[in-house]
């Protein structure tokens, strides 16, 4: 048996191949079309920015539990052995700001 195409089906290859070319070229065209390559970058950084953002919420969001846990307890009701210090050392703060205000007038 012989390995020998006709014109014809070497034609069709041809055909064929050019078609497939021309079909790689277009993509290869699109992807390396300016508006492609922003967007891809725009898309990219929106992705990083969201990652970081996420990130950042669930950090403050554990914090701010963590911070909670300390003065409520599990069934909800102030930890007032906790809470007293604090409001106590909140108005010494702001006592000793307004303080300071009054002796810079």
């Amino acid at each position: 048996m012989s390995d020998a195409r006709t014109p014809a089906q070497i034609e069709a290859d041809i055909i064929s191949r050019r078609e497939q070319l021309a079909v790689v070229l277009d993509e290869i065209g699109v992807r390396m079309h300016p508006k492609t390559i922003i967007g891809d970058a725009k898309a990219k950084a929106a992705e990083a920015v969201d990652r970081t953002a996420g990130r950042a919420f669930v950090a403050v969001n554990r914090t701010v539990s963590d911070v909670k846990a300390q003065f409520v307890s599990e069934d909800g009701a102030p930890r007032l052995e906790r809470v007293v210090p604090a409001a106590l050392l909140a108005v010494g703060v702001v006592g000793l700001l307004v303080v300071s205000r009054r002796k810079k007038r």
